[in-house]
């Protein structure tokens, strides 16, 4: 029944991947640190672009460190605005290829977090960890089977012909005809 196919070239995702990232930073303050009080991070902004054969990926986000310090009767908190590069192979699906016209598009699926936090005199040394997924679109050329049979046309009524037929079959002597029969017997 299915013979023939049709070729359609269409937008797919022809790659996909995700990976955790652990990067590891340190940071100097003005004060002797006493205890490291909390870490975490906003605003985290993603892009991702091809490069060669790789993905691209360049981001930021805002980490505030809150610590105590002079025997640990005073607190502070110190804000960075942190940027990173991070460089990935995506595999692609069977017979699609990275171009110059693929998509790329990165998604946060762990958002970044300081996993591990420490102190050493005025430096404060920390991990973020994130986990990002990376997707990409471009184009895929995808067979259809299509049949050899066509579907048989409808036949159109319209409302004009169905009330012209009515008026043809309608016996306006019906009621005459039926009162006569019952007479007669």
């Amino acid at each position: 029944m299915f013979n023939n196919y049709k070729e359609i070239v269409t937008k797919a995702i022809i790659g996909k991947g995700k990976k955790e990232f652990k990067n590891d930073y340190e940071v100097e303050v003005d004060k002797n640190v006493d205890t490291v009080l909390g870490c975490w991070v906003i605003n985290h902004d993603i892009k991702g672009k091809k490069e060669n054969n790789h993905i691209k990926i360049n981001g930021s986000y805002d980490i505030n460190i809150w610590y105590s310090y002079d025997n640990n009767t005073k607190t502070d908190v110190i804000s960075n605005k942190m940027y990173y590069e991070e460089i990935v192979k995506v595999k692609v699906k069977d017979e699609s290829f990275l171009d110059d016209s693929s998509e790329v598009i990165i998604r946060s699926l762990k958002n970044p977090a300081c996993t591990d936090v420490s102190n050493d005199g005025n430096k404060i040394k920390y991990t973020i960890s994130k986990e990002l997924g990376i997707e990409i679109v471009g184009d895929q050329k995808i067979r259809i089977p299509i049949s050899n049979s066509e579907d048989e046309y409808d036949v159109i009524i319209d409302e004009e012909d169905i009330k012209n037929k009515i008026d043809k079959e309608v016996n306006e002597d019906y009621l005459k005809s039926t009162n006569e029969d019952k007479d007669n017997n």
